[in-house]
């Protein structure tokens, strides 16, 4: 049987950073010449990440000897690097404010600012002073509260269905269809926003964690179950409804972690992913405030641009993430 340990969930989750970092820089460019790169799947990478935590945080929790050691090590995983980035920004950001330094760091908005994003309430006070036109200053940070939000249920979800099988199924199924009803309204109802906040996010997480529940089964079957979620998310794709495509793509998104061994070693220099997903949103901005991508090549300064983020992340994780870890 398949080893559970032996997967490609590091070079997965750097696809799936990699296509969020092209769907933002080809909205946040504003470049012409850049903007075809606003059709990268950015949604579906962001939802498959939330399915990559549902499995492997369903199993952090299962091997975690206490529930202080689980929450110790979902805590230094994501609130250090989270509270950095935060705090860069506000720091940081004043070098490209429209505002002078006095004034800049004497308005209350930037308080407002680290204080409410500090408590992953991104929504309350998403922008700076003077900053990127006083709009949102890092739009990929609204993932990282539900993910938090995913972390606290976890336990629940445990405490609840515990150790049987076949409640734990059929109470998560009946999880699954919920959350899908809150997504499929308010996407009808043109409130798309909403419907990617929880609960309606919650369909893609439990469709990693019963992937991981019923490991042995998908892993015997896993072939025609590909073929059968290539199918049905096509299907749900020509009907424009949200109805077996979140669990469907839970299933392409395991079965690439579980198929093409060669890529198993793909993390063994770090896991710089974190690191890009938080950074790459206000360094497209800067690049763009700069003038960087009308002034001068965008296919040369898209490059650039995207090896700073790259460089940033690698040094997030050795000089500042791995510390905590």
């Amino acid at each position: 049987m398949q080893d559970i340990t032996k997967n490609n969930f590091d070079f997965i989750r750097v696809l799936l950073a990699f296509i969020v970092f092209v769907g933002h820089l080809g909205a946040l460019s504003q470049s012409d010449k850049l903007y075809f790169l606003t059709h990268s799947p950015v949604e579906v990478a962001v939802f498959s990440f939330f399915i990559v935590s549902g499995f492997l945080i369903a199993r952090s929790y299962e091997r975690s000897s206490s529930l202080k050691s689980y929450a110790k090590k979902r805590f230094n995983r994501i609130v250090p690097a989270y509270l950095l980035v935060v705090f860069l920004c506000a720091i940081l950001l004043s070098l490209v404010s429209t505002q002078s330094f006095s004034e800049y760091f004497s308005n209350t908005q930037v308080y407002k600012y680290l204080f409410w994003n500090s408590l992953f309430m991104n929504f309350k006070a998403p922008w700076l002073p003077g900053v990127f036109g006083n709009q949102a200053v890092n739009g990929a940070l609204w993932t990282l509260k539900i993910e938090m939000c995913f972390y606290i249920a976890v336990p629940f979800i445990f405490l609840l269905f515990g150790k049987n099988n076949k409640y734990r199924n059929i109470s998560l199924i009946i999880l699954y269809f919920l959350s899908l009803i809150f997504l499929n309204y308010f996407e009808m109802t043109g409130r798309a926003s909403i419907s990617r906040q929880l609960p309606g996010s919650l369909c893609y997480f439990i469709g990693g964690m019963l992937l991981y529940f019923n490991f042995d089964k998908f892993i015997r079957y896993k072939h025609p179950l590909f073929i059968i979620a290539i199918i049905t998310v096509w299907a749900d794709l020509i009907f424009n409804i949200k109805l077996l495509s979140p669990m469907m793509i839970s299933i392409i998104v395991l079965y690439i972690a579980y198929s093409f061994k060669f890529l198993n070693n793909f993390g063994k220099y770090g896991d710089f992913t974190y690191g890009i997903y938080i950074f790459h949103f206000p360094i497209i901005r800067v690049f763009q405030t700069l003038g960087l991508f009308e002034d001068y090549n965008p296919y040369v300064m898209s490059i650039i641009c995207m090896l700073v983020v790259i460089g940033v992340g690698i040094s997030s994780w050795h000089f500042y993430e791995k510390r905590f870890l």
